[in-house]
């Protein structure tokens, strides 16, 4: 998927020319989707907060995160023990398609797409306690390039399968554990694909649903 990420859209200014709030200018990104938001269903009652989205090259908004639980940091010896936190992406389910200018398709998502944002999300928020600054860029590349092979084997052995309720349906989700967390991903009768990944929270007792109101979170 070659999407653009970005927090909310381009900073848009108020009357005045003043700058709106982050969190303001965060959730006008999630608005301008033509797509239903997943997160966590009702029976979890922690913190919920706004990540990012990604848009395609026409500025059309084709996936985004929704962040549970404690707002985790790039995983270190000190905090890997203690953060407890999910994330949801969730992701437009788009057939190939022309691209705007005619000239080409567009890349078409699905469950492995889902996949994938949810494995590298995982690994943004990781350091292994052996590396040093130095090394972090070449381990990251090579974790995405497998993160990508593994999203795109979903029946590999890399992946058992799970069952969660989705808007109170029980749904099959393709799912893995590492050394950093978890990953899952699968699709809803709302005609998204839905990822997730997390820390500390156990995948087994989570469900998922729609946001009501995404202007809501902040």
């Amino acid at each position: 998927m070659e999407t653009t990420s970005r927090v909310g859209t381009q900073a848009p200014a108020a009357e005045g020319g003043q700058q709106l709030p982050l969190a303001r200018r965060a959730v006008d990104g999630y608005l301008q989707a033509s797509f239903p938001w997943y997160g966590l269903d009702e029976a979890f009652t922690g913190p919920r907060w706004l990540m990012q989205v990604g848009a395609a090259a026409d500025g059309a908004v084709e996936h985004g995160s929704i962040g549970h639980g404690e707002e985790p940091s790039v995983r270190s010896e000190a905090t890997e023990d203690k953060e407890r936190f999910a994330v949801v992406v969730t992701v437009a389910a788009n057939p190939v398609r022309h691209s705007p200018d005619g000239t080409g398709l567009l890349e078409a998502t699905s469950v492995s797409s889902a996949a994938w944002l949810a494995g590298v999300g995982l690994l943004s928020f990781t350091w292994p306690g052996q590396l040093d600054h130095g090394l972090r860029d070449d381990w990251l590349d090579q974790q995405t390039e497998t993160a990508w092979a593994l999203a795109d084997d979903l029946f590999g052995p890399a992946w058992s399968t799970l069952s969660l309720p989705v808007d109170g349906v029980p749904t099959s989700f393709y799912y893995r554990e590492s050394a950093f967390g978890w990953v899952l991903a699968g699709s809803t009768q709302a005609g998204v694909h839905v990822g997730g990944y997390g820390r500390g929270m156990s995948a087994y007792g989570l469900g998922f649903a729609v946001v009501k109101d995404i202007a809501a979170y902040r």
